[in-house]
């Protein structure tokens, strides 16, 4: 086992809602392991509410959360990241920029909280489920054992998370 703390960052269109959910989910699960970011190619520059209602129901620490954009993360003397994860289908099909570090990266697409529509309850619902799924597919991947993968295996492991219909 090592005592690297390795570093994720999690991309989204808007980075309003998914990114931050899944940003939160890994500081949390994966506290000792993993320093988890979120950014969007086109922040929104505000966070979503119902995101913000469900994670502080759950009692979530937003007082850092923000919308940012992914340039931040790109810069020279950005922090280097380890794994990178895109949660939304734009997202994963835009140009995105060269990455220092050459990190390992993974599609993890959820449907997007902001458009979730019906009444309060069913939105609710609807972004509680979002929730469970990264949740799900974060706890996976905060528990894989990292130093007994070779770069082939871990690369397939995060495409089958990615894949998964948890």
């Amino acid at each position: 086992m090592t005592d690297k703390i390795y570093n994720v960052l999690f991309l989204c269109t808007g980075n309003s809602a998914r990114s931050i959910m899944a940003e939160c989910i890994l500081n949390r699960e994966g506290a000792d392991r993993f320093r988890a970011f979120s950014a969007g190619s086109f922040p929104k520059g505000h966070l979503h509410a119902g995101t913000v209602e469900l994670l502080t129901k759950l009692n979530y620490d937003l007082s850092q959360a923000r919308s940012k954009s992914w340039d931040e993360f790109a810069q020279l003397g950005a922090a280097a990241m380890d794994f990178i994860f895109t949660v939304c289908d734009a997202a994963a099909g835009e140009v995105c920029p060269v990455w220092p570090g050459h990190p390992m990266t993974a599609h993890w697409g959820v449907p997007d909280p902001a458009a979730v529509t019906g009444s309060d309850a069913e939105r609710a619902l609807k972004i509680a489920d979002i929730y469970r799924m990264l949740n799900n597919r974060i706890g996976i991947f905060a528990n894989l054992r990292l130093d007994a993968l070779d770069h082939l295996a871990l690369k397939s492991r995060l495409d089958e998370i990615g894949q998964s219909s948890l």
